[in-house]
């Protein structure tokens, strides 16, 4: 359960080297944990393709992002959604979670036992090893489309859901829509955040982004 791939750049866009977008079908104004499980997965997509194809030492931080956004849905699921089993539908106080002066880093937020701040961080870390292993799996049954991928956006820099297709039907991927004849990708329509925009819960710290950029208040 995730929304279509709209389309994949190796364009650096800031302090992203490279974009994933994502344009969701319909409004939502809530998420299945179905959907943010499969978020998780996808954004793990860039450091496993790494390990795969690099080895354990190639790996690089590239994915320091991607790590910490799929850190922080595991954790909201388990301490503001509800979507633990083992701790249920309650949510725990981690706002301020922030170690400031006088305090440890290894002290539990406000309210809360060292035994649930333990089960909470073990249950954060079952939804990433999970998300990471299923993703892990799903890019080895596939690897000769990763590398066809990886080819194909190495020849175009970017990609857009039509050739996606292709490759995922396993044809030869043709040149993106736009492509012209000095072999640059021409304008096309205009791209707005709220096409590209996921939102997981009402806070502002709950935005998913689909540029790869985390967001800001």
């Amino acid at each position: 359960e995730h929304d279509p791939v709209y389309k994949v750049s190796i364009i650096p866009r800031g302090r992203a080297l490279g974009v994933t977008m994502f344009l969701p079908e319909e409004d939502k104004y809530s998420h299945s944990k179905r959907g943010l499980v499969s978020q998780i997965c996808s954004l793990y997509g860039g450091r496993i393709a790494e390990e795969l194809t690099l080895g354990t030492e190639g790996v690089t931080t590239g994915a320091s992002n991607d790590i910490q956004r799929a850190t922080s849905i595991a954790r909201n699921m388990v301490t503001k959604w509800g979507l633990s089993e083992r701790l249920g539908p309650q949510m725990y106080d981690e706002e301020d979670n922030e170690p400031f002066l006088g305090r440890s880093m290894s002290r539990p937020v406000h309210g809360q036992s060292d035994d649930t701040a333990r089960l909470i961080d073990e249950e954060v870390k079952g939804i990433l090893d999970t998300c990471y292993q299923t993703a892990k799996k799903t890019l080895e049954d596939n690897m000769d489309k990763l590398h066809v991928m990886a080819d194909t956006l190495m020849e175009y820099e970017t990609i857009d859901s039509n050739q996606i297709d292709q490759i995922m039907e396993g044809k030869k991927p043709g040149p993106p829509d736009g492509w012209g004849d000095d072999n640059k990708p021409e304008s096309g329509s205009p791209e707005t955040n709220a096409d590209l925009q996921e939102v997981a819960g009402n806070d502002a710290s709950d935005t998913i982004s689909k540029d790869g950029a985390a967001p800001t208040n």
